[in-house]
């Protein structure tokens, strides 16, 4: 099927800032998620955006916002695809919010794809968050050492956090101006602005019953006790001392088919904005269902998507949504493509047991069974490469993420793998006609000349 090109457009200039970190745990997120509901407060647009793979934060932010967040990834991502979606995403917006991953020059085990990265390849100012419980006039030797490791960014100003008195952000402010750096903001230690407690740091907005109050908590203390003209202002610097530029919209991912059936609820949670942005832009029509309300498959769809989410947290009553089993057996015997990310990878098998041991029947419609009875994180980015009926290029970029483990069948695999350092993993996931899945979230295309991946190694 020929899919619709998306045509090149002259980008509006992107207006942003980038809240980073020298660490994680220093309150990137809180800042973030209070900066976008108080600017919001103020009557402006903020378009949210998250650096790197992360499905939870985005929806945090898109929450916080009241705009729906997109991933920005520069490991897995080409500078064309960054600089086209963040201007695409912020056209009807004021200004681009990205929050920052890990520490600012944390990235992939190679070395590549972190907040400093996507700084340098979008031109936004970055906002530095420092948690200086534990420190005073050290902080800046501190923000001189961020400020100068590269060349290729810009640290705007910095955000204190956890501020101990008046004496004690006198002292950092002193320390700071040596460096010339502006402190944009001096957040007071608040117990309030600790982040409600996430199961396995990976619930919901929709699952927390304080999250708007924590919000709102978040959002006072940004007002009261930062500089909001003075952010706004570095957003509208970075787009004056850019001209904009004709870029080729990214290709993107094709879409799995022309009416795409998505699973959308509780235990089906991760998708990435951009693909369906994307597809919606190639002509494909999407429809959502709930497996969890018992849901049919909707008629007339000729692809199904089951993306990732916490099917182990709700086996049991999955295993009871008999309507839902069979409108996906249905459509496998209509040869519908059946496409299962890691959760619905994992519901397309056998079985699934639960951390308590317990063995739930899952669709059949793959011969494995998966379990997180006994725990084993696996986590990394991933370069896949495919030969299966999947509509899209050969070679993806991807990452995995989860603590289950999947047994049991001699099928072919979906993808072969490599690390972010080109080391082969071990083959991933099954192909059973047009039903298939695997344990990886694919990301993108990988483009095999320019932009940031030409040294991505495929198995």
């Amino acid at each position: 099927m020929n899919w619709r090109t998306i045509p090149m457009a002259k980008a509006k200039t992107v207006g942003g800032i980038i809240i980073g970190a020298p660490h994680s745990g220093s309150g990137k997120t809180t800042i973030t998620l209070g900066l976008a509901a108080a600017l919001r407060q103020t009557g402006k647009i903020i378009a949210p955006a998250k650096t790197g793979p992360d499905y939870i934060d985005t929806a945090f932010l898109s929450a916080a916002a009241a705009f729906k967040a997109i991933n920005l990834d520069p490991w897995a991502m080409s500078k064309n695809s960054l600089s086209s979606r963040a201007a695409s995403h912020s056209a009807k917006a004021d200004l681009l919010l990205v929050e920052g991953v890990m520490g600012l020059f944390d990235g992939a085990a190679s070395g590549s794809g972190s907040t400093a990265d996507l700084a340098a390849t979008l031109r936004l100012p970055i906002i530095l968050v420092v948690d200086v419980a534990r420190q005073s006039q050290s902080v800046g030797a501190l923000v001189w050492g961020f400020a100068n490791w590269r060349k290729d960014i810009n640290i705007a100003g910095v955000i204190l956090n956890n501020v101990g008195s008046y004496r004690h952000e006198t002292l950092l402010r002193k320390a700071l101006a040596e460096v010339n750096i502006p402190v944009l903001g001096a957040l007071p230690r608040d117990n309030d602005l600790k982040q409600p407690q996430r199961h396995l740091g990976l619930l919901l907005p929709s699952e927390i019953n304080s999250f708007d109050a924590f919000v709102g908590i978040a959002a006072k203390a940004i007002t009261d006790n930062c500089d909001l003209n003075k952010i706004l202002e570095l957003g509208k610097q970075a787009a004056l001392a850019q001209e904009p530029v004709e870029v080729e919209r990214p290709k993107g991912l094709a879409p799995l088919g022309q009416n795409i059936a998505i699973a959308k609820d509780a235990a089906f949670a991760f998708i990435y904005q951009h693909w369906l942005d994307e597809w919606r832009l190639m002509g494909a029509n999407i429809s959502f269902f709930s497996p969890l309300a018992n849901e049919a498959v909707p008629k007339g769809a000729n692809a199904v998507f089951l993306p990732g989410g916490y099917p182990e947290l709700h086996a049991q009553q999955l295993a009871n949504c008999s309507k839902f089993f069979m409108s996906l057996a249905m459509a496998r015997d209509r040869s519908v493509l059946i496409y299962g990310e890691c959760g619905g990878y994992m519901v397309l098998g056998k079985t699934l047991t639960d951390k308590h041991g317990i063995s739930y029947k899952m669709s059949g419609l793959l011969p494995h069974i998966t379990s997180i009875d006994k725990p084993r994180r696996v986590l990394g980015y991933r370069c896949l490469s495919h030969k299966s009926p999947l509509p899209w290029s050969k070679n993806l970029s991807g990452h995995e993420f989860h603590y289950s483990t999947g047994t049991g069948h001699d099928l072919p695999p979906l993808f072969s793998a490599t690390d972010a350092n080109g080391i082969k993993c071990q083959p991933m996931g099954a192909v059973l006609g047009r039903v298939m899945g695997s344990y990886a979230h694919v990301i993108d295309n990988v483009p095999m000349a320019g932009g940031v991946q030409n040294d991505r190694v495929f198995a």
